[in-house]
């Protein structure tokens, strides 16, 4: 184990720690909502907005001929996705740590535009989805503390303190598209049923798909491909260390 070459799993470590915490503060997967009514000159990727681990962003860059945006304010396409989802009884979308108030307070629920959703109208899967994001950085860190340990444990493996951070994307797919579904059939924000002739339905999470007269882009971000990179890095690091220790071992 003295041996240079074979602590290169270390440095693949400390690679992987540093693209965890860049992972956290990129986008990781972007929806844009399509139609006829939202012109490409105002809204050239369409109504957008994009996750992250930690809340839901506006994704609109917008165009000059808005007049805020010609002061680089960007039209709020998040406040637009939410009062599309309204009108056929969706809930709003949980923001996270994005969710604040008209005065830049952090508030402990998720909002719909100005009307705001007394607490014991809100879902409990809403509420988790909220804690859940408030809290992910947090996680990250525990992740962090983990490689290190795997990484500076010399004899032991201790494959399972690196593998479990490295499954990052498949912990960001699970959560969306269980939480896709969950939005899709629970359309009775207005107390019963969806508006429209709506009926409880699956968003799409990978490609375009169709609701009423929008078409909805779901597609992922440079974020995704970092926590890819993420885990191939390492799983790459768990295999280097077990060759170290086997041939440590037949030394010995």
């Amino acid at each position: 184990m003295g041996n240079a070459k074979n602590r290169i799993y270390q440095v693949l470590a400390i690679l992987g720690i540093i693209l965890l915490f860049v992972t956290f503060y990129s986008p990781i997967w972007s929806v844009a909502l399509q139609s006829i009514q939202y012109p490409k000159t105002m809204y050239p990727e369409g109504i957008k907005i994009y996750f992250t681990y930690d809340g839901v962003y506006n994704g609109c860059k917008g165009v000059k001929e808005r007049e805020e945006l010609a002061e680089d304010v960007g039209a709020d396409c998040l406040i637009e996705m939410n009062k599309i989802n309204h009108f056929i009884g969706m809930y709003p979308i949980v923001q996270g740590v994005n969710d604040v108030n008209e005065i830049g307070e952090h508030v402990p629920y998720p909002v719909y535009a100005a009307e705001k959703i007394p607490p014991e109208e809100i879902p409990q899967a809403l509420k988790i989805l909220d804690f859940i994001l408030r809290h992910s950085f947090y996680l990250f860190v525990i992740f962090a503390i983990m490689v290190m340990i795997f990484a500076f444990t010399t004899k032991k493996t201790l494959s399972w303190a690196a593998i479990i951070p490295s499954l990052i994307p498949f912990y960001f797919l699970a959560v969306y598209t269980y939480y896709l579904y969950w939005y899709g059939h629970n359309l009775g924000l207005h107390g019963g049923g969806a508006f429209g002739g709506i009926k409880p339905f699956m968003p799409t999470v990978f490609g375009e798909g169709k609701v009423a007269q929008f078409t909805t882009e779901s597609y992922p971000s440079y974020g995704f491909f970092l926590a890819v990179l993420t885990f191939l890095v390492l799983i790459f690091a768990v295999l280097l260390k077990r060759k170290s220790l086997k041939e440590s071992e037949s030394k010995a």
